[in-house]
């Protein structure tokens, strides 16, 4: 009787299979909860620029009177030098309310696509406004918040 030592390739095949299939739930798993976590980095961003925007308010009496993406050109730092708030990043501000601007994760998810994913800014009507609107988009459902295309303004995030 001959006493080898090792494995059957049957053996070593099985174990790569498992090895296989184990790896590719993790990496499912990881992939949803990726998007999951953009999706709460959106609202969490959305917060953000609202207690920015009224602490802005409150100092200027009215909101910035620039439309825009956020986090793009004039649209990375909030402060009160500019006449219209918005400035980029590189500019120096007496008070800044928001230092970083944030732009929307990438990459799009679910019912978001390239053209509703980033976050965009609307001034109000008046001189200064007395309101303004915000978009921005999420691809899964966040607490109360449904899939699609999201606003936001000084009521809340609908």
């Amino acid at each position: 009787m001959k006493n080898n030592k090792g494995f059957t390739l049957i053996e070593l095949l099985v174990v790569i299979a498992i090895i296989g299939l184990l790896s590719t739930l993790a990496v499912v798993a990881l992939n949803s909860a990726r998007q999951k976590s953009r999706d709460s980095k959106r609202v969490a961003d959305m917060k953000q620029v609202q207690t920015a925007l009224e602490l802005y308010f409150a100092d200027e009496n009215g909101y910035p009177d620039d439309s825009g993406t956020l986090g793009a050109g004039d649209f990375q730092k909030l402060c009160d030098d500019a006449a219209d708030g918005w400035v980029s990043s590189a500019t120096a501000c007496t008070t800044t309310y928001m230092g970083l601007v944030p732009s929307a994760p990438t990459p799009a998810d679910g019912t978001c696509d390239a053209t509703n994913n980033p976050y965009i800014y609307t001034a109000g009507a008046g001189t200064p406004p007395a309101s303004y609107g915000m978009t921005f988009c999420l691809g899964g459902t966040v607490g109360d918040l449904s899939a699609g295309v999201r606003s936001a303004n000084p009521n809340g995030i609908q």
